[in-house]
């Protein structure tokens, strides 16, 4: 904590003393940053919001191995892990499935996603990522249910068309000490002038996980990956274009690390996770007011998970499988009302169809005995949704406004119940505004509504879930949410300081409720109700300083503080304070850069998060992990060697079932033709 603490000192001290500075000599880079289209082009530098930006060149660095480890140190997100193979992103204090994840516009979260962390931005190859965004505390009347803490916007690599036919091709290995990972990444493209086209493969092998200190090997935690990835696009005419994507991740037998360590498994893992996108996207740029871009995309989902567990001295093994189909077709227009005023105009609707097994084998007496999975068999979900956003850009003002309306049908079958049928709609509004007092100051304030609609996995989830025993429940309604913001953003050339306070006010929370002296194959159990209120605030500094020519300086802190107001707790999950510094030192093709990545203690506890063998009554300790990785690019190679966690400290992000990686030393050689 001391070290946040003087962090958030030296910010503002440092802050100061930059906005009495002239820095002419350097490029500024804060208006570079441009969020994605439903936010209607809006940079950084004008924006209402909160927006951190990842770029490929950042994902890529030997110092992260997935992409919810890219993602840790980036302003505001803190990254939790059940296990090797997951990795799940708190915005704001919450995570699961009260944040969206897109992938090119298309909603990730499907209708099994559940509460609190879960694994699957692991499912997205970070090579195939060029460009992620996470805006926070936002997302709801632009992208719909379950962006209560914010959104992450993930854009998949695209080839640019090419006057005369190009091809080209890359190929990376990656190597780290203690066997910890091997990984190749092979990467072609061509374009020309009416088409463009990338793809890849990436082959992962993830030993078993060295720890920090006294830590040692953690096993088992290792796993096997294998991802691909291809955009095409094609020029129709002048005004309209095909782009086709397709992608798969395969993840196999992820160990459950702290299921094995702490709860007296044999086995306890998931056999495969596996995502696979494929979609078709129509755009056509007119020439008309009411009509200055239309797209259209067809999409299908499949996310696969299946999973063994047998308890030690257990003479059965239990095997499930849920499989979620989703298909949907999105539609928006953006017209111009006036130069300053763009208008935004579409309709979403999502299709899931769900399919749930579990049987339990007994291998001695040769017998296989079929129950009710997880969730309903055939279990059906239907999301639809109007939206209407409006952005106003006139002088030193910008205003951006919307509204979405949102229906959810879900329907399945039990077994004692018969035929359940459940819907529920929302609508929600936002409405932000900046003003830019001078060149290089800007005053920004928000309020925004969120909701998260009562999915599958809430409303039918049976069987055991993390260390309690769930049953269905059908009476939900939709969690809300309403948050309000303030900010500050300095921009000069070569510094950017951004400042945010936020408040978040949550009602009719989705949470699980012990029924008492009711116990099922040694597990409490467990209902879920529409009871709990809470609120979330919280603060978000950050800074970026080109230091003369060749170095750059930046710097992060986040502060999240979470009440439960109907328990008189605090809220489940709560991040410490958090943040990352950072020096870059770049020259002709080389670089050097040295990190600090820290948090702070958590010890301000819910009860469930005592009652969770992961996080324990005494909480989690404050950790510092430094990092140091070099670039050397000498033609068409890149090389790049780091040495990760120096100090070689014994740390785990708050809530997450393993230590972090100790003391490390990665390789990797990039070749580009």
């Amino acid at each position: 904590m001391k070290t946040s603490v003087l962090t958030v000192l030296l910010i503002f001290i440092f802050g100061i003393e930059l906005l009495g500075q002239n820095l002419t000599t350097i490029n500024t880079t804060l208006d570079s940053i441009t969020v994605s289209s439903r936010f209607l082009g809006l940079k950084d530098s004008t924006s209402p919001y909160v927006i951190t930006a990842l770029y490929a060149s950042n994902i890529k660095s030997i110092d992260h191995r997935s992409l919810p480890e890219a993602l840790m140190g980036s302003s505001g997100v803190f990254i939790q892990k059940t296990n090797h193979g997951g990795g799940s992103a708190f915005i704001r204090g919450l995570t699961g499935n009260q944040t969206l994840i897109l992938i090119d516009g298309i909603r990730l979260n499907n209708s099994t996603f559940r509460y609190g962390p879960n694994q699957y931005l692991n499912t997205i190859d970070m090579y195939s990522i060029e460009k992620t965004e996470v805006a926070k505390g936002i997302g709801a009347v632009a992208y719909g249910s379950d962006a209560l803490g914010g959104i992450i916007i993930l854009q998949i690599k695209e080839q640019a068309y090419n006057v005369q036919p190009k091809w080209n091709f890359s190929n990376l290995t990656r190597i780290s000490s203690s066997n910890i990972e091997k990984t190749n990444r092979t990467e072609w493209g061509y374009s020309s002038k009416n088409m463009a086209w990338n793809g890849g493969i990436s082959i992962k092998n993830f030993g078993d996980l060295l720890g920090g200190e006294n830590v040692g090997i953690q096993s088992p935690s290792g796993y096997n990956e294998l991802d691909y990835n291809s955009k095409i696009k094609l020029k129709i005419n002048d005004q309209s274009s095909l782009i086709l994507s397709s992608q798969q991740t395969k993840l196999k037998n992820i160990p459950i690390y702290h299921k094995v360590v702490l709860e007296n498994f044999k086995v306890n893992q998931i056999d495969l996770q596996s995502h696979t996108l494929n979609y078709l996207k129509f755009v056509n740029k007119g020439n008309v007011q009411w009509r200055k871009e239309m797209m259209i995309t067809l999409s299908h989902q499949q996310s696969v998970e299946q999973r063994t567990n047998q308890k030690n001295n257990a003479l059965t093994i239990r095997k499930e499988a849920d499989t979620a189909n989703t298909s949907s077709i999105i539609s928006e227009i953006i017209s111009t009302q006036t130069e300053y005023w763009t208008i935004n105009t579409g309709f979403d609707f999502y299709q899931d169809k769900v399919n749930s097994i579990y049987v339990d084998i007994n291998p001695l007496a040769n017998s296989i005995l079929n129950k009710r999975g997880l969730y309903p068999n055939n279990a059906n979900y239907s999301n639809s949704a109007l939206f209407n956003l409006h952005r106003i850009n006139f002088k030193k003002w910008d205003i951006q406004t919307g509204i979405r309306y949102n229906n959810v049908t879900i329907q399945f079958n039990e077994a004692t119940l018969g035929d359940i049928k459940v819907k529920t709609s929302s609508m929600v509004a936002d409405f932000a505004v900046s003003y830019r007092l001078s060149k290089n100051h800007l005053f920004y304030s928000s309020i925004a509504n969120g909701y998260r609609a009562p999915n599958i996995d809430d409303m039918g989830s049976l069987g055991i879930v993390d260390f309690r025993y769930e049953i269905p429940a059908y009476n939900l309604k939709p969690e809300k949410s309403i948050t309000s913001e303030l900010g500050y953003k300095y921009f000069n050339t070569g510094v950017e300081i951004n400042v945010s306070a936020y408040y978040m006010k949550l009602k009719d929370i989705i949470a699980r409720v012990r029924i008492d002296g009711k116990v099922i194959d040694g597990y409490n159990v467990f209902n879920k109700t529409n009871f709990e209120s809470a609120y979330v605030k919280g603060f978000e500094i950050s800074m970026n300083k080109k230091i003369g020519d060749y170095f750059k300086w930046s710097s992060n802190t986040t502060y999240t503080y979470g009440q439960n107001v109907t328990k008189n707790e605090p809220m489940r999950r709560i991040p410490p304070m958090f943040g990352q510094n950072s020096l870059i030192w770049n020259k002709n093709n080389s670089s050097i850069q040295l990190s600090h990545q820290y948090a702070g203690v958590q010890n301000r506890l819910a009860q469930g998060d005592k009652d969770d063998n992961r996080i324990g009554k005494l909480g989690t300790p404050q950790w510092n992990v430094i990092n140091i990785v070099s670039t050397q690019k000498v033609k068409q190679f890149e090389f790049q060697l780091g040495l990760l966690n120096i100090l070689n400290e014994k740390y785990k992000t708050h809530g997450s079932g393993i230590y972090g990686m100790g003391r490390t030393v990665n390789f990797s050689l990039c070749i580009y033709l």
